[in-house]
């Protein structure tokens, strides 16, 4: 039987999976956990019982862009004169992700991603049947686009950049100083740009040089597209609702192809879009507590690396994640082993983010506070 050569060749587990299984019941410590309801967080049971069951779940009148009423307290959530015309939901925004792919590109066609980055996109664009390339950032006392490197590798065949503010795993958000020539770049190319800003609300480390938002520039000189959704802004991945902002020089006049896509989907549930207004209105109490715990996580963090000189952390402006620095004296995978056997803690090594060479792990700062605590105990000893 054929199977798509958009999809992986083999499906074998790699070897920090194996490991994980061949512990079999010892406890591990997870410092790599990305799900909010995993980490404790949990959203008012009442309220969002309420809202998905909301008057008009019983009915069923779809519309490609997403429900007017959903779309306009999407638009409200973001302000920047953000209109419900230029929102489109969607179901999640890896979805997003897929359907601004089938917009923008043909089948051997490229994106452009700086890194590093989360490893979805290369897999989202294969299924797609295009390309991403991954350009370097580089770091100087914070990571920063490499706007030469990106304008020499677009190609005939590129179609768009990819960027996240804040990125993950790094935490850093776009610089204020290169929006404007990432735009101009992508204009002067006949680029897209899309910016995911699922991680905007949780600034830890702010740096005055960072872009809050993509939306505070009312007139980018191409089409942005700005991607979100409750699974960060309400810490509801259950929910399974995302969206895509558009804006900039022609991205109105791409909202008609997008939604002729949407509306071969349709995948945006009714009690989904129903429950938006009330998720939106109680969202900043759950972004609150998880700011909490991210910056505990950090102190501990901190605290912990005063006993391990060799170490340190890089800065996190923002989002879940830290970057361990370690010495390069072992592969981070065998490192990452090492910390999992010897140690019982579960991190990720840097290459599973695209960080260039060894010298780095990479943990979540959304573990519960006693649970990270522990980890970092057992774990820096051995990195």
């Amino acid at each position: 039987m054929h199977v798509s050569s958009r999809l992986p060749s083999r499906f074998e587990p790699n070897a920090l999976t194996r490991a994980l299984e061949e512990a079999g019941t010892r406890e591990i410590l997870d410092l790599t956990i990305s799900n909010p309801i995993a980490a404790g967080f949990r959203f008012p049971a009442e309220a969002l019982r309420q809202a998905l069951g909301g008057a008009g779940v019983g009915h069923y009148f779809p519309d490609p862009m997403g429900s007017p009423e959903a779309r306009e307290a999407v638009a409200a959530w973001h302000g920047h004169e953000v209109q419900a015309g230029e929102v489109l939901l969607t179901a999640s925004t890896s979805e997003a992700y897929s359907w601004l792919f089938k917009l923008l590109c043909d089948p051997g066609d490229e994106i452009l991603v700086p890194s590093p980055s989360y490893p979805l996109f290369e897999w989202l664009a294969r299924m797609e049947g295009l390309s991403a390339r991954s350009v370097p950032a580089y770091f100087h006392e914070r990571w920063h686009l490499d706007l030469e490197a990106l304008e020499q590798a677009v190609q005939p065949r590129t179609r768009a950049i990819v960027t996240v503010n804040p990125n993950n795993p790094t935490g850093h958000f776009l610089a204020r100083a290169q929006w404007r020539d990432l735009t101009d770049l992508c204009a002067r190319k006949g680029l897209a740009l899309i910016v995911d800003e699922v991680f905007a609300d949780y600034v830890l480390e702010a740096s005055n040089e960072r872009l809050p938002t993509a939306l505070e520039d009312p007139g980018p000189s191409c089409p942005v597209f700005v991607l979100s959704g409750l699974s960060k802004i309400a810490a509801l991945p259950q929910v399974k609702l995302g969206w895509i902002l558009a804006r900039g020089a022609g991205a109105r006049e791409l909202l008609g192809p997008l939604g002729f896509i949407a509306d071969q989907y349709l995948s945006a549930s009714a009690s989904a879009q129903i429950a938006v207004p009330e998720c939106l209105r109680l969202a900043p109490g759950m972004q609150a507590r998880i700011l909490a715990r991210c910056r505990a996580n950090l102190a501990a963090l901190d605290a912990c690396l005063e006993a391990h000189p060799r170490l340190s952390r890089l800065p996190v402006e923002g989002g879940w994640t830290v970057l361990l620095r370690r010495p390069a004296v072992d592969s981070d995978e065998a490192c990452a082993l090492r910390i999992l056997r010897q140690g019982g803690v579960l991190v990720h090594p840097g290459h599973f983010f695209d960080l260039p060479g060894d010298g780095h792990l990479v943990l979540s700062l959304l573990a519960e506070e006693q649970v990270f605590r522990e980890g970092a105990r057992r774990a820096l000893p051995l990195a």
